[in-house]
């Protein structure tokens, strides 16, 4: 991908006919999983919602255009990618269009947009949707190691091998006593998540980006009772967070520990999902002036399994090298919270410490949810809202990754 990604900041920002676009990018309501609003819907029903909200913000495409779908799951309903198909044949999106899911653990949703990006960059296609969907609710603490395979793994040499499955919040332990993360101040940094985050709903920021979704809700002391709910906002935000409340939270994955369930990342349902094509392809389209930015590059690099978290202060490096910036350039950081030890060592490793108003400005997933493949499109269509309101364009999206691994994405406001 070299040759087709512009190096500097005067040439990102330079407009060309090869440049891949982004139209549109939106996301269903993140809501609490098994308590959520969404709790009864399936994952490709979130899906079919927001890829029906994503056609119809373009009466005037014809939906055979669309080349491909790249959709990033990891707990698929049904395995592999018949629900996500499913989905998208059932909103009007023909046959002709091919369909697939990736599985790049917590940057699913970013490895979908990427190979998007990557497809349309070579010429592969000219116009693509790309996004993740999740129910937690449904899936999640469902897929059990075999017994056979744990032993195996139990009997390994290899430390790294044995660490791909360690606990994600035993990770976020790790971060946090090897780099002198404290309790107070991850439990300082949830809290302005919340603050952050229920401002920004409070004040609509995030409506333009949300798809309303009709569902179903299901009385669980009567199966039988089932009513239809429109769900319009996310529900894991908590406006009353306090670092006071917080500080009275026990540890969730250690007994001495300091991530606890209010400074980590929420279990999650939702579904995201993007419109992205060749800048030329827009113009034969008539669509020019749709075009809200572009994907400018994505780099991944791997780390330690049982450090996880701070796959992002090695990957946002590599990518600011790859595509010839300096921390300086950018405007906007979206780094994902899986929890508030790894965001903050990230930051700081980083040295975004004095620059913290543009770290996720709205909040994160510790207090939005983190439906893991759809995470990354939530993350997409904030951060390119934040930038359309403030006139920034220069943004950085960043996942750390389950396994040992991070992945960040250079994106531009137009």
């Amino acid at each position: 991908m070299a040759g087709f990604v512009q190096k500097g900041l005067k040439n990102i920002l330079q407009k060309n006919p090869q440049d891949v676009v982004f139209l549109s990018a939106l996301r269903t309501p993140v809501t609490r999983a098994k308590k959520g609003g969404l709790r009864d819907a399936y994952d490709h029903e979130l899906l079919a919602a927001v890829l029906k909200a994503t056609i119809s913000k373009f009466p005037n495409l014809d939906p055979a255009k669309i080349d491909d779908v790249c959709i990033g799951t990891v707990l698929a309903e049904l395995g592999g990618s018949k629900a996500g198909r499913m989905a998208a044949n059932h909103v009007g999106i023909p046959t002709t269009t091919s369909f697939s899911t990736t599985n790049r653990a917590c940057a699913s949703g970013l490895s979908a947009i990427t190979n998007i990006a990557n497809a349309i960059a070579v010429g592969q296609i000219d116009v693509g949707i790309a996004g993740g969907m999740e129910s937690m609710t449904r899936n999640y603490g469902s897929r059990a190691i075999p017994t056979e395979l744990w032993h195996e793994l139990r009997d390994s040499p290899v430390k790294e091998a044995k660490d791909c499955i360690m606990n994600m919040g035993t990770t976020s332990e790790n971060v946090a006593s090897r780099y002198g993360i404290s309790r107070a101040d991850q439990d300082a940094f949830a809290a302005e998540s919340h603050r952050r985050a229920a401002h920004a709903r409070s004040s609509g920021l995030f409506d333009a980006e949300i798809v309303p979704v009709t569902t179903r809700w299901i009385e669980p002391e009567n199966p039988e009772d089932v009513k239809s709910v429109t769900v319009t906002q996310d529900d894991g935000i908590r406006p009353n967070t306090t670092v006071e409340k917080l500080a009275q939270m026990k540890p969730a994955f250690a007994k001495d520990g300091a991530s606890t369930a209010g400074n980590s990342s929420q279990v999650s349902d939702g579904a995201s999902a993007a419109l992205m094509m060749r800048r030329s392809t827009a113009t034969a389209l008539g669509l020019e002036t749709h075009i809200i930015g572009k994907w400018a590059g994505t780099q991944v690099v791997g780390c330690q399994p049982d450090e996880m978290g701070i796959g992002p202060a090695l990957a946002i490096p590599k990518l600011l090298s790859y595509t010839g910036l300096e921390t300086s350039d950018v405007n906007v950081w979206e780094i994902n919270e899986a929890f508030a030890s790894q965001a903050l060592y990230c930051v700081r490793t980083l040295g975004l410490e004095n620059k913290m108003d543009r770290v996720n400005p709205n909040g994160g997933a510790i207090a939005l949810g983190h439906p893991l493949g759809a995470t990354s499109g939530r993350m997409l269509a904030t951060l390119l809202g934040e930038m359309g309101r403030s006139g920034e364009q220069v943004g950085v999206l960043s996942k750390c990754i389950g396994t040992g691994m991070g992945m960040a994405s250079l994106i531009v406001r137009e």
